[in-house]
């Protein structure tokens, strides 16, 4: 295959990429990447100063962006943001769901409304914007919709109790709508990275014990950082990726098959 042809499948030169979380560290990492391949981004993020901090971030790359502020976990907050940003664009070509919270107690010790804060930001938001979006993209012809995920969907992590379920149900979402909208050309994929330092993680990494103990389990011996995310996104937000829907790509440095 001619490296034009290639480089064609993986273009995403134009395309209008809707992140939700993209204040947050993943989100802002995408954002900043994805607007150097060509893509126009779009930001939704419940702390709205800290979007507008990545919009100005983006726009010294003289790059376009948008910024709005949703509540994911209000649907009509999520419907009037997309209503919004469709005054400003024709379309969305593409949603990345990386808006995620984590609560560390034990079972015994999480509270109802630890589990709901956890549960309704990490799977109720991003049932409400797959479906906002999702919508939108059906009659539109098309569109692909990454949500990010965990290893934590995958296996059983103490004192992460409502993380886990989340995650793990975010993965059977995207599997079912991705069965759903199949039809209608809308692609729904999900990625589930391992231990990235984040703001989410950094205060667990300064744990030395806690530290190595997490990369005593990585083949790879390093955790991940959000670059090592940028192929998996670009694949999935691209023509590359027309046939493949329903699936969960695990960026974790081989810890899922040890």
């Amino acid at each position: 295959m001619e490296t034009t042809v290639i480089n064609e499948m993986f273009n995403i030169n134009n395309k209008n990429i809707l992140i939700i979380g993209g204040a947050g560290g993943i989100g802002r990492g995408l954002a900043l990447a994805l607007v150097k391949c060509g893509a126009n981004i779009i930001i939704g993020d419940i702390k709205y100063s800290k979007a507008l901090t990545v919009k100005r971030e983006i726009e010294d790359l003289n790059k376009t962006c948008l910024a709005f502020k949703v509540d994911v976990v209000s649907l009509n907050s999520v419907l009037q943001m997309v209503e919004s940003i469709l005054k400003k664009v024709n379309k969305i070509d593409v949603l990345i769901y990386c808006t995620g919270i984590n609560i560390r107690k034990s079972a015994l010790e999480m509270s109802e409304d630890d589990w709901e804060k956890v549960i309704d930001t990490n799977l109720k938001g991003a049932f409400f914007c797959n479906k906002a979006v999702g919508k939108i993209m059906i009659k539109q012809g098309g569109g692909k919709i990454i949500n990010i995920a965990s290893v934590a969907a995958e296996r059983g992590h103490p004192n992460m109790v409502a993380y886990t379920a989340s995650k793990g149900g975010l993965v059977l979402l995207t599997k079912s709508l991705a069965v759903e909208w199949a039809k209608y050309n809308v692609n729904v994929n999900a990625v589930g990275p391992g231990y990235i330092e984040t703001p989410l993680t950094k205060e667990l990494l300064l744990n030395k014990k806690v530290y190595n103990n997490i990369i005593e389990k990585i083949p790879m011996k390093r955790l991940a950082k959000i670059d090592d995310l940028i192929g998996a996104i670009l694949l999935l937000s691209s023509d590359a990726s027309n046939y493949i829907t329903g699936h969960v790509l695990f960026i974790d440095g081989g810890k899922l098959a040890d």
